[in-house]
């Protein structure tokens, strides 16, 4: 039989993109092209610079399992050391000489006369390949808050992932408005220099401990001359965090353990009563991401941070006016107001068969055969997909599921030259429907949160362990899909 290796375009070099290019030349896949649209490599670890900047999941396992990096500095590693980490790999795998930096791709169409999809760029130059992969990732396009007045502010005002580092806040009245999982980070780390500190809260987190630590040379000898040691520590993060993920459909009791796990935090850390009514969330735990920090309440109890709960009505010149007409003065404003996470690869215009706009096909929400593949969209995958983000565990371990997947995909594609593989619909309704009947069970159903959509669909989040989903990924089911031979 004869063989062509399919030629592939990656788009996106964060996690997901280096993911997968180094699965495809870990198995003998060389004919790929990565665009990415910033300078450099490292997705959102790249973008995001602002203070305190780290990952709440443990870096043995926030890591690929086959490029273990024995000398991490903290068990929860900040952002430069994770962006070091990726973009070592990608000169370790040669991969910097396949992705083409600056490359903003805007549209993506499938020519069903050729089987072949077609990338269109900002700068007016396509590129063409049998496959298309998207690896832009949900957390990819910063969302600032629709408030009145936004405009007609004096002072700097930057979102978190686009932090504006030349702007000192030492002895500035600072607004940051939201409180989400960049926040709890950079409002610890720009607490004691700045003069106040108003934080705008429209909804309160639920925050637990993390147990994190320094990594000395010591360890750093023992994770890389003992055997098994670094598997063992990688197995131990692993078992914890699938345990209490079990917690989301499986085992509901385990949400109590959470849920006094962080009112113990908030109870211990914060004294006055007061404070303490507006850090409690009213929300169920686990309904939107719980947070891991050592600082955040230490930080908001000092006496130059005020926490506002009154809703903002909006931007005035001089700062900030809430619904009983209070007007907070700032000289800078951060937002912490999260991502488009519900908005899946716009705005890009991707086209499939008969010119379907995928934006069509997605009216209501985003779905797709275990968040890779969609229906009418052949030789289409999709790294970190509708319904594949986690609310407990490392998505990097989703990121290989899918990787490995796809390796297979392209591996039937080359054994099958001129050929177009396509998920059939049943499929694609089958998987859609058990998945949205299990996360009705989770907390996630219950309040308002970036993992639903404006209808309430749930389209980002996995409704279950990363095991469930390494079982369903494990091996490609060529009765999902129809293999056609290009006219």
């Amino acid at each position: 039989m004869s063989t062509r290796t399919p030629s592939v375009i990656i788009i996106g070099a964060g996690f997901g993109g280096l993911g997968m290019a180094m699965e495809l030349r870990r198995n003998g896949f060389e004919d790929f092209t990565i665009l990415e649209r910033a300078a450099g490599a490292g997705g959102v670890w790249r973008e995001n610079t602002y203070p305190g900047a780290a990952c709440d999941v443990p870096s043995p396992l926030y890591s690929y399992s086959y490029a273990p990096k024995p000398d991490w500095p903290h068990r929860y590693s900040g952002s430069s050391d994770i962006l070091n980490y990726l973009q070592g790999l990608a000169v370790e795998y040669d991969l910097l000489e396949r992705i083409r930096f600056g490359t903003d791709v805007t549209e993506a169409a499938f020519d069903e006369s050729t089987g072949t999809w077609t990338v269109y760029t900002a700068d007016g130059t396509d590129h063409t390949a049998d496959v298309l992969i998207s690896a832009v990732g949900q957390l990819s396009r910063p969302q600032l808050p629709a408030i009145p007045g936004r405009e007609s502010f004096r002072g700097p005002a930057f979102h978190s992932a686009q932090w504006d580092h030349s702007v000192d806040l030492t002895g500035k009245r600072v607004a940051a408005i939201g409180t989400g999982a960049s926040a709890i980070q950079y409002v610890p780390a720009i607490q004691p220099r700045v003069e106040q500190l108003t934080i705008f809260q429209r909804s309160a987190a639920w925050v637990v401990s993390r147990t994190d630590r320094e990594y000395r040379p010591i360890h750093h000898a023992l994770f890389r001359h003992v055997p098994g040691l670094r598997r063992a520590q990688r197995l131990w993060v692993w078992c914890f965090l699938e345990f209490f993920a079990l917690g989301l459909a499986d085992l509901p009791l385990l949400r109590r353990l959470v849920t006094y796990l962080c009112r113990r935090t908030l109870e211990r850390e914060v004294t006055d009563p007061t404070l303490r009514a507006k850090l409690t969330p009213d929300y169920p735990v686990l309904c939107k991401r719980v947070l891991f920090s050592n600082d955040y309440y230490p930080a908001v109890v000092q006496p130059n941070v005020d926490v506002v709960t009154t809703e903002i009505t909006e931007i005035v010149p001089d700062g900030v006016r809430t619904a009983d007409g209070v007007v907070h003065p700032a000289d800078v404003i951060v937002y912490g107001t999260g991502f488009k996470g519900s908005e899946f690869l716009w705005p890009m215009r991707i086209l499939g068969r008969d010119g379907l706009d995928l934006a069509d096909a997605w009216t209501g929400g985003a779905r797709a055969y275990l968040g890779m593949t969609v229906p009418r969209f052949p030789n289409l995958f999709l790294l970190y997909g509708p319904n594949t983000n986690l609310g407990i565990g490392s998505i990097v371990y989703m990121i290989e599921c899918q990787s490995r997947y796809i390796r297979q995909a392209l591996t039937h594609l080359t054994t099958h030259p001129a050929h177009t593989l396509e998920v059939t619909p049943q499929a694609a309704r089958d998987f859609d429907t058990h998945t949205q009947r299990r996360l009705r069970r989770t907390p996630w159903s219950s309040c308002s949160s970036w993992y639903r959509n404006a209808a309430g669909r749930i389209t980002n989040n996995w409704p279950g362990t990363v095991t469930a989903y390494r079982l369903r990924t494990r091996t490609l089911k060529l009765t999902d899909y129809t293999l056609t031979p290009n006219p």
